[in-house]
């Protein structure tokens, strides 16, 4: 039992008539009786009675009519959802992303993605790095905009270097800049105290490291917080911040001091799982992403890769 055999059996019960019937669907007749003689044997009973000249069903079609009707609706149904998921009109994207990237780069990206595809649901879910690893592994996000480690992530996972960013020190502009000079050594940070980040926070890490290789510990006026609360500390003056130069946008109460060379920097990759196609869905926000990173102007500090 085929489904267009269903259809040219409905087609049938319309029109009560072969020929008419055969005409409504583009088919010659004899095509359209093949296909009922086909389905009627392989449901080993008559469909139709032709009763002066007109088409009317037997009890085994009466009793195959409510189902073909569901089936065919069914498919119909089915088809034109696909179609809409395909078409961008409809479905959903889960989108990973630190809380640097959520607070800077992101909802531009999605503005663009939303303006060309209103229907599309976003779920954005903001995290550290690995915790956006994880994710993807568990299969809770499509993609996840995370901090290029340098051994490289999971195997099964694939990764776009997206853009390279430097790290600034953020401090209060009311008040005194953290050097006299355009840059600042890290070294000049020994006795400055710093805002940090709550632990398991990719910079945090990031900062306790360099500072070691600087030859120093250093000392903290607050810790604990979020990205958001680490930039209201520091423009409230509790201390400085080694941050991604990009948060700083559109921040007038913060001053960016660049660290002198080699100075630090991050890549900043575009992740998912490597053998999973992605929804169209996904794969729509991946380009729209991409296309803003190589075409739109960046904060200073931040270069497409």
């Amino acid at each position: 039992m085929q489904l267009q055999q269903l259809r040219y059996f409905l087609a049938v019960v319309e029109t009560r008539h072969f020929t008419q019937a055969a005409d409504n669907l583009g088919v010659s007749q004899p095509t359209l009786s093949k296909q009922i003689h086909t389905l009627e044997q392989s449901l080993g009973a008559p469909l139709f009675e032709r009763i002066r000249g007109a088409a009317t069903l037997t009890v085994a079609g009466e009793t195959l009519l409510p189902m073909a009707q569901r089936m065919v609706a069914d498919a119909d149904a089915a088809r034109e959802a696909v179609q809409d998921i395909v078409g961008l009109r409809r479905g959903d994207v889960r989108l990973g992303a630190t809380p640097s990237l959520c607070s800077s780069l992101v909802p531009e990206v999605l503005r663009t993605f939303r303006a060309g595809h209103p229907d599309i649901q976003l779920y954005v879910n903001e995290g550290s790095s690995q915790d956006l690893i994880e994710n993807l592994l568990a299969h809770t996000l499509d993609l996840a905009l995370i901090v290029q480690p340098d051994g490289g992530v999971d195997e099964a996972l694939t990764t776009t270097p997206v853009l390279r960013e430097s790290l600034v020190v953020a401090s209060a502009f009311d008040r005194p800049p953290p050097t006299t000079h355009g840059q600042i050594a890290l070294s000049e940070l020994e006795h400055t105290p710093l805002v940090m980040f709550r632990a398991g926070y990719d910079i945090r890490g990031v900062t306790l490291e360099a500072c070691r290789q600087a030859g120093f510990t250093p000392k903290f006026a607050v810790e604990g917080g979020e990205m958001d609360a680490v930039l209201a500390f520091v423009e409230a003056g509790l201390g400085v911040a080694l941050v991604p130069s990009m948060v700083l946008a559109n921040r007038p109460m913060l001053r960016a001091t660049p660290l002198a060379p080699p100075g630090m920097r991050r890549t900043i990759a575009l992740a998912h799982r490597k053998r999973s196609v992605l929804p169209h869905a996904a794969e729509a926000l991946r380009t729209t992403l991409l296309a803003h990173v190589a075409t739109e102007e960046l904060p200073s500090g931040v270069r497409p890769l």
